[in-house]
């Protein structure tokens, strides 16, 4: 079995000043990358600042014998994203690796959930995933090589007390397939990540509960590292996918089409649909979507197969 080791792989990690983040950056650093350990240190709703995390996290790594440098810039913001990755390029001339791992949670009440809250979810999960990719894509492009690791959130498929988590998360999942297919031709692969592991926001999340999984290890933090570097390594086989890691489980999440239901004719009603709603909702041949131009020729293929009957 080959070693994946990241030897002269210059790495940026978003929110790893602890938890999860830290464990991405450590373990890439234990393989050989540099890697910038980006924390502005707020609390898990986002306010606050401290410089304490990342810097402490950039010390103990640094005193194992790893090279790591501390940032505290606000990813949310175009000037903070530049200057994390100006750090990188400062420091070590180069940027192959960027893991948008920073993140805020509250846990809400729709309705009584404002715009306000949902503005600030999506200025550091979208905003701020968009903003570090952005300002290292050009760099990536010109060597012709890049990866780079969003992280989304089973939240995205839906919870009711995380309609502004969720949304931003499923924000996230859009924005990095589409980055997909915009990096492919520079040699570029983007995947997104769905971290199962006790952090400061599952912690939160299970409240009066939280002790009882807290110290479990079976949530650690470093159970989910290894996918993360998985995605982040030459190696990487997909582009553009969605993993849940955590707990010794890895596996996929797919979005899926099933084959439906084509009307006859043009006159289609409401009633047809319900009808044949069976067929609708039918997942035996069902596809899995990847944004691709196969799947247009997939639909047009079933439209010229119902027209030709």
């Amino acid at each position: 079995m080959q070693t994946l080791n990241f030897n002269d792989q210059v790495a940026v990690v978003t929110g790893a000043g602890r938890g999860i983040g830290l464990a991405y950056a450590e373990l890439l650093a234990s393989r050989g990358a540099r890697v910038i350990v980006n924390d502005r240190g707020v609390d898990i709703d986002g306010g606050g600042v401290d410089s304490g995390p990342a810097e402490l996290a950039a010390e103990s790594l640094t005193l194992r014998g790893y090279t790591v440098l501390p940032d505290t810039s606000d990813i949310s913001t175009t000037e903070g994203a530049n200057a994390v990755i100006d750090c990188a390029i400062k420091a070590f001339g180069k940027i192959d690796i960027v893991i948008n791992n920073a993140g805020i949670y509250t846990m809400d009440d729709f309705p009584d959930l404002d715009l306000d809250m949902m503005k600030r979810h999506f200025d550091v999960h979208i905003g701020g995933s968009f903003n570090v990719t952005k300002a290292a894509w050009p760099h990536m492009v010109e060597r012709g090589y890049g990866r780079i690791v969003m992280t989304t959130s089973t939240g995205a498929l839906g919870a009711a007390n995380m309609v502004a988590y969720g949304a931003a998360k499923a924000g996230v999942l859009g924005m990095g397939r589409a980055l997909a297919q915009v990096g492919e031709q520079h040699r570029i692969k983007v995947n997104m990540i769905a971290p199962q592991a006790m952090s400061r926001m599952m912690a939160a999340g299970y409240g009066e509960n939280a002790a009882a999984v807290l110290h479990d290890p079976q949530r650690n933090p470093d159970l989910v590292a290894p996918m993360a570097v998985v995605l982040c390594h030459e190696r990487c086989p997909s582009n553009g996918a969605t993993y849940l890691s955590g707990m010794r489980r890895n596996a996929a999440i797919y979005i899926s089409e099933t084959p439906g239901h084509i009307h006859p004719d043009l006159g289609l009603t409401p009633e047809d649909i319900l009808d044949n709603w069976d067929q609708v909702v039918d997942e035996k041949e069902a596809i899995t979507l990847g944004g691709t131009m196969a799947e247009a020729a997939y639909h047009s293929t079933l439209i010229g197969n119902a027209m030709s009957q």
